[in-house]
């Protein structure tokens, strides 16, 4: 209880005892006692609700059986404390009162028999419908972290997709348009522009989608979950895609295995990646794929370009991130003979 409540109800139930023992002839002992009751069967309410109602229970049962006084405070203060325990187990603590009032039915022994076990009710109903405020917050707020998580990872997931599939094949018809442009024979001017023109239409699409990514991807740091779509089977018709504008080989070494759907998908959207690195930022540049089949697989991608690939892009943090995702590691850089070298290593579970 509040101190200012405990204070008032110890000033009126000392002003109780008074009013019943000055004049009427008891000892300044019995008085004392009086009193030192009346306190303690309010102030005991500052402490905590559930060792306070046993100590106030106690102190109103012994004056009210060996002295035959109990004030009318002290009596609310118990029924207030009761409610605030709010625990079955106090019911036990009523019964003495009950027995009290059959016995010797005086006003305030009825009011507390009366009033005591509708208050362990009151007080169990409320702290039941406490806790279940603060469950359903608690079970209001996992929902929408869930939901915000979700979000957060379709968002990462879409954003990885669009990067991979969509932007690569934008980036093929630059590519090709380009490459067109320039080894169609026999060319008009007018369809050197329109192949032109496509190529700056299909850079400008990237550049938008790039835009549009770094808006999906913002506060994204989810690893969504991958479902199973090309393979390690589909990396042919990839790299026949890639020789249209460069130099392509795939190299395979050791004994290659079923793996994982999820694993080979990573596989296959970090070469394609890479050759998109490839060919945005050496173009021309032969590219090897090797595929090194063994305890772990590793798949890299090395060309003979001049520069350091998508350093400052989203698609090597994308390629680390699918390797992550399947429990795998990725490096980036450039080699002793120059070109660039994208290195994943990633785990070999026969699905």
């Amino acid at each position: 209880m509040p101190v200012v409540w405990c204070a008032l109800a110890a000033v009126a139930s000392v002003a109780e005892v008074l009013l019943r023992t000055v004049g009427a002839g008891v000892s300044v002992e019995y008085a004392l006692v009086l009193l030192l009751l009346a306190l303690a069967g309010t102030l005991v309410a500052l402490l905590p609700a559930r060792p306070a109602v046993v100590i106030l229970a106690a102190a109103d049962l012994l004056s009210l059986t060996v002295l035959d006084v109990l004030t009318g405070a002290a009596a609310v203060v118990l029924v207030v404390v009761l409610v605030r325990a709010g625990a079955v187990w106090t019911l036990a603590l009523t019964v003495p009162f009950v027995v009290v009032a059959v016995g010797w039915p005086a006003p305030v022994a009825v009011l507390v028999a009366a009033a005591a076990p509708a208050a362990v009710c009151a007080g169990v109903a409320w702290r039941a419908d406490k806790e279940a405020r603060v469950h359903r917050a608690a079970r209001e707020a996992v929902a929408t972290t869930l939901v915000e998580h979700t979000a957060r990872g379709e968002r990462a997931r879409i954003a990885r997709e669009l990067h991979d599939v969509v932007a690569h094949h934008i980036s093929m018809i630059a590519v090709q348009a380009e490459t067109a442009r320039l080894t169609t024979p026999e060319l008009s001017p007018l369809g050197a522009q329109r192949f032109s023109d496509i190529g700056d239409r299909a850079r400008a699409g990237l550049t938008e989608m790039r835009r549009l990514l770094g808006v999906l991807r913002e506060d994204t740091d989810a690893t969504a979950d991958l479902q199973p779509q090309p393979g390690l089977a589909q990396l042919v018709e990839l790299l026949d895609d890639a020789r249209q504008s460069a130099g392509a080989r795939l190299i395979v070494s050791g004994a290659p295995v079923p793996l994982d759907p999820g694993v080979e998908l990573a596989a296959y959207r970090i070469v394609q990646e890479a050759l998109t690195n490839a060919r945005r930022h050496a173009p021309g540049a032969a590219v090897d794929v090797e595929l090194r089949y063994g305890k772990e697989l590793r798949v890299r991608i090395r060309d003979n370009g001049p520069g350091p690939g998508d350093s400052a892009g989203h698609g090597l943090a994308g390629m680390r991130e699918r390797a992550a995702a399947v429990g795998g590691t990725l490096r980036t850089g450039t080699t002793a003979v120059g070109g660039f070298l994208v290195e994943a290593t990633l785990p070999v579970e026969e699905a």
